[in-house]
């Protein structure tokens, strides 16, 4: 009992200082938009920004220990260009892990993306901005971070100028996607929202499975019809058939016969029987 008491009150510890982050953090415009994750009340919420350029997380003014849940930041874009943004809640002097922003609509910070999903791969078609490839050139690329539905995005991932194949996925399952802009080497913007895509099964993977089932199908046809021929018009024979062999053993034939020999003892005492012929005179 002791111990079960210890775990509830770690339990409860454990919940008490942790504070649950922010949900569906979406750019639109120069608009930051989240979903508080519980009911609570009294939560706060503060909203952060790095530049490709700049690895440090800085606060956006307007938007630090906010009780809204929304941001307008378009004046920290026009002075520090494409950002990415995170935001993370505050009770009580309690901090939740910050998350990431991404968007749904491609703009001159955030890729706009299209899946295509084939046999074993997934293609990924990216709009780049011609604003970001006027400004740096050639070294205007993308990363796609990919993975399969559930696992962290963040340890796979191809870089790119244009479209992006990946291969060597497994068929039937579901895999996700992000693409985040690319300056030289640093990663600038917002990410496009994670899409999911079912990679499909070839048709050559399966012919084994079409082919027994047309076989199956075509004996189910043949079988029934003769099955019902023979048990209609052979009972007989298949009465025979089913009857089990029969011999009449050997030692059945070797009747022994009983004896009709008369036996007598030779001490036995014979009377003589005489036969008179009485006649009348």
């Amino acid at each position: 009992m002791l111990l079960i008491f210890m775990s509830i009150q770690l339990v409860v510890q454990v919940s008490e200082t942790t504070l649950a982050p922010p949900k569906n953090i979406h750019v639109n415009g120069g608009l930051l938009t989240w979903t508080p994750a519980t009911e609570e009340t009294q939560v706060n919420y503060t909203v952060q920004y790095r530049s490709f350029d700049d690895k440090v997380w800085k606060n956006v003014p307007a938007c630090v220990h906010s009780s809204f849940n929304s941001c307008n930041f378009t004046e920290a874009e026009s002075t520090n260009g494409c950002m990415t943004l995170r935001v993370q809640a505050e009770r009580h002097g309690l901090t939740s892990r910050p998350v990431e922003a991404c968007s749904k609509h491609g703009d001159s910070c955030t890729p706009e993306v299209s899946l295509s999903a084939r046999p074993g791969s997934l293609t990924v078609y990216v709009n780049i901005s011609p604003s970001l490839v006027q400004d740096h050139g050639g070294h205007a690329k993308h990363r796609v971070y990919f993975g399969k539905e559930g696992e962290s995005l963040e340890r796979n991932y191809q870089d790119g100028a244009s479209s992006v194949s990946i291969h060597d996925l497994e068929q039937g399952q579901r895999y996700c996607i992000k693409v985040q802009y690319l300056l030289y080497t640093d990663i600038t913007g917002t990410a496009s929202c994670i899409q999911c895509e079912v990679i499909p099964e070839s048709e050559k993977t399966k012919p084994t499975e079409v082919i027994v089932a047309v076989v199956a199908v075509f004996s189910m046809a043949i079988l029934i019809p003769v099955i019902a021929y023979i048990l209609i018009f052979h009972r007989k024979k298949i009465k025979l058939w089913l009857q089990p062999p029969y011999n009449i053993p050997d030692h059945f034939f070797d009747i022994p016969r009983p004896s009709h020999q008369l036996s007598y003892s030779s001490n036995e005492d014979c009377n003589i029987i005489m036969i008179a012929d009485v006649r009348e005179k």
